[in-house]
């Protein structure tokens, strides 16, 4: 990419910034007023800000990549967004945060569509994407395979998220003193096995409910997966950001739920087990193994 190149994508990230800060903005205006907590509705603009730059350079990444192109495009583009910023994070806070009204689990969707809705085809547009075009939209040979092979596969990656989940979810977030009491009215530290082991017996359906979102995760990777441009490792690096930052930013903006420091730990967490596990999803249903045991042959 030559100076010129690079400088206006600059422009056009910072132009796509502007964008989804103003989708903030409206969604804020048509239902801030719906919601128990005008923080959460509006928050403060700089946050914001820092959150819709995040945000579109994450998104930038793929789109500029993608192989598909137009309307098809603006429909993955919005659907990751929503899906992995608003679906996901509010499926969560549905069963974590008891007080969180379900009617304003529902707004917070609402306002979320909408800034998706605003972005989407803004931002395929403004990066010379809206043009359908048929050069490099055959078909996608990465996830071809049995459905044998599917089925071990999305086992292991359910696996593989829960081992994630439960590692950060202890070593590192349940490191945090301030964290421990919030969520359980005492700053003890109780060894691993007896912490999840107490957890587990409390909530019986953690591991179930963790199960669905590893597939559901899945679900959000397999569309960027088959546009992408290139050799696996780039999808695997959208993949990876995508799951990082859209999920993961929005703990910059103030809200009443959660104090700061209960923030800020889970963004040192989700993040980094967030980015490792999107790569292993893009490796794993790229590699193409007849068997589990295929799984630890080079």
């Amino acid at each position: 990419m030559n100076a010129r190149k690079a400088v206006m994508l600059v422009l056009k990230v910072l132009a796509l910034t502007i964008v989804m800060l103003f989708g903030y903005i409206v969604a804020g205006i048509l239902f801030g007023a719906q919601m128990e907590s005008t923080e959460q509705a509006g928050g403060d603009l700089l946050p914001l800000l820092i959150v819709s730059f995040l945000n579109t350079a994450v998104l930038t990444y793929p789109i500029i990549r993608s192989r598909w192109s137009g309307w098809r495009l603006v429909a993955v583009v919005f659907a990751v967004l929503f899906g992995i910023s608003y679906f996901m994070t509010q499926i969560e806070a549905f069963v974590f945060v008891t007080d969180l009204p379900s009617s304003e689990i529902r707004v917070i969707l609402l306002m979320g569509a909408t800034v998706a809705l605003i972005f989407s085809p803004v931002a395929v547009l403004i990066l010379g994407k809206m043009r359908r075009s048929t050069a490099g939209e055959g078909p996608n040979l990465r996830l071809v395979m049995p459905w044998s092979e599917w089925v071990w596969k999305l086992a292991a990656i359910a696996v593989a998220y829960l081992i994630l989940y439960f590692t950060f979810g202890y070593f590192v977030a349940w490191q945090s003193a301030a964290l421990r009491e919030f969520y359980s009215g005492s700053t003890e530290l109780l060894g691993f096995f007896e912490q999840w082991g107490n957890t587990l017996l409390g909530n019986p359906g953690l591991v179930p409910f963790q199960i669905l979102r590893s597939l559901l995760w899945v679900v959000w990777a397999l569309p960027v997966i088959c546009m992408m441009k290139g050799r696996w490792w780039e999808a695997a690096l959208a993949v990876a950001l995508l799951f990082a930052v859209l999920m993961n930013a929005q703990l910059l903006v103030p809200n009443p739920y959660m104090p700061q420091t209960v923030r800020m730990m889970h963004l040192i967490e989700t993040a980094p087990s967030n980015f490792i596990f999107g790569w292993f999803i893009v490796w794993l249903l790229n590699r193409h193994h007849s068997s589990l045991r295929g799984l630890f042959q080079w």
